[in-house]
């Protein structure tokens, strides 16, 4: 079984070394922190419950044609086949460029021990874009460059990635768009992206649940690291279950000179809303914040044999 689990992370890693990606980057959501199957279908590897979340993020408010996406995303556990099957949808409307992204996503858990699991997870889908020339508004109506490469364009699109999870750490590494691999830069398609990232759990205490992550990003010659810290404030209920989370603040970094303020509150135990606001410091950038609503939705299930997802109070996995 260990040698089996090493030779697929050996060539994953390979997949990730040999890569040659595009130019244009990879959705830009601040409350992946909670849910990160966007870019590692790994993740939805949840027992216990079937999991919805959606996001929607108006980038720079008060900006005519400035990022708008919306990404709804829901999966369920198979405890039998110790896989897990999911479906997510993203729009991201740009100006006069529309970009929808269906997926079909899968994750397998090659190991399950008592205190620790290990997912391979891959999605399957499209990429689709559409422009709306009736949009353009052209200083020169002969120019010829104006309507080239505008008939809508479908190619097919791919994710791969691997998670770990004990009681206290997440580790993943995933790489996003594979057919974008070796193809050349275009402002329409998305790159192909690779994420590596790290997250630190503590829920010893009655009180609070504390976070810390970190992901280096990667497409072409860029790279961007992250950090993030959350703080999930709890309420004693002198169960056998323990305490109950009712709220959570959080605070994000990016080395391209970002930050991000978190909130989120419990509505119910299986309910719970989140905002985001994002604030770019580069100078000459476009100073308008960003802002970002965020739903989760659990609907539990039977319960699973496994000591990684225990506490089930708890809504981070």
């Amino acid at each position: 079984m260990k040698k089996r689990i090493f030779v697929h992370f050996l060539l994953f890693c390979a997949l990730l070394s040999a890569t040659k990606t595009l130019a244009q980057t990879d959705i830009s959501m601040a409350t992946h922190w909670y849910n990160r199957g966007n870019y590692n279908p790994a993740s939805i590897a949840r027992t216990n419950y079937i999991y919805l979340f959606s996001n929607v993020r108006n980038q720079w408010m008060g900006v005519d044609g400035a990022p708008t996406v919306f990404n709804v995303q829901v999966s369920g556990y198979v405890n039998s086949l110790n896989s897990a099957f999911g479906l997510s949808v993203v729009n991201d409307k740009i100006g006069i460029t529309n970009a929808l992204n269906p997926m079909i996503n899968y994750a397998y858990r090659i190991a399950d021990d008592p205190n620790w699991s290990l997912s391979m997870g891959i999605s399957l889908g499209a990429f689709i874009r559409t422009i709306d020339v009736s949009r353009y508004s052209p200083v020169s109506d002969n120019d010829p460059a104006l309507y080239q490469d505008v008939d809508p364009t479908t190619k097919p699109d791919a994710n791969v990635g691997f998670e770990f999870q004990n009681s206290n750490f997440i580790f993943g590494l995933s790489s996003t768009h594979l057919f974008s691999i070796g193809k050349t830069d275009s402002i329409f398609l998305n790159a192909n992206h690779r994420y590596l990232y790290g997250i630190y759990k503590n829920t010893n205490s009655d009180l609070m649940n504390y976070y810390l992550g970190l992901q280096l990003v990667n497409r072409f010659n860029i790279y961007v690291l992250e950090g993030n810290a959350i703080v999930r404030f709890k309420h004693p209920t002198g169960l056998t279950g323990g305490s109950r989370e009712i709220f959570d603040v959080g605070l994000t970094y990016r080395s391209s000179k970002q930050m991000t303020a978190l909130f989120g509150v419990n509505i119910t135990e299986n309910v719970r809303i989140g905002y985001a606001y994002d604030q770019s410091f580069i100078t000459g950038y476009n100073k308008n914040g960003s802002h970002e609503i965020m739903l989760e939705y659990r609907i539990p299930s039977s319960k699973a044999e496994c000591a990684t997802c225990r506490d089930q109070e708890l809504w981070y996995r």
